[in-house]
């Protein structure tokens, strides 16, 4: 008995149209997967209340950039890492030199850039001293000698018989805050990694169609 086999032109090219379209599926479903994860970040960041500029720090990226291939993945990121990290851990924490952290109150204002104010920055930009004032229960302070403007920030006072001058809390000063957990990431990245079989196999199917 003699056996032969002949590979045809039809069964190499139906071989090869089979992994095109399985590269498309995979590549397709990483995509999808990787846009959703996206916007769902975006959306819990901004449902949170920290703002949309911190929710657009949120990217994603298909790999390979051009192309399919059954090893395609997906990357989503921060651009923010250390603030998105910050509340998606709710960490302790404390002043890197072993003092006091210093929280601006409504009086300090905002530093350059609508950023917190430190009490050096504070001190070169509006004139005025610092006292610290120590209090056994509840947070130190940090305060000064001002009058109240309009919108209640500190400034200094132009009166010469001190009317309208105040004694105003400028800092409240902690050994250590507890950040909030306000995110939860891994849940949604959880979501996505399970969905992907699904994905595939959408994809598939409408690939090969």
């Amino acid at each position: 008995m003699k056996l032969k086999l002949d590979i045809t032109p039809d069964l190499v090219a139906a071989m090869a149209a089979e992994v095109k379209a399985d590269e498309k599926a995979v590549t397709a479903a990483m995509r999808e997967a990787g846009t959703g994860l996206r916007s769902a970040w975006r959306a819990q960041i901004t449902g949170a209340g920290l703002g949309r500029r911190l929710a657009n720090s949120i990217r994603n990226q298909t790999f390979p950039r051009a192309g399919e291939s059954l090893d395609a993945a997906a990357l989503v990121w921060s651009k923010a890492p250390a603030i998105v990290g910050a509340h998606d851990a709710g960490p302790l924490i404390r002043s890197k030199d072993g003092f006091w952290l210093a929280i601006p109150t409504e009086a300090a204002g905002r530093g350059l850039r609508g950023r917190r104010i430190t009490p050096v920055e504070w001190v070169r930009r509006r004139g005025l001293r610092l006292r610290f004032v120590y209090r056994r229960t509840g947070p130190s302070l940090l305060v000064a000698e001002s009058r109240l403007n309009t919108k209640g920030q500190a400034v200094v006072s132009r009166s010469k018989t001190g009317r309208s001058k105040v004694t105003a809390p400028i800092f409240l000063l902690v050994p250590q805050v507890k950040l909030p957990k306000r995110l939860d990431l891994a849940r949604h990245a959880d979501r996505a990694h399970d969905s992907l079989p699904e994905l595939i196999v959408a994809n598939w199917v409408e690939a090969r169609i």
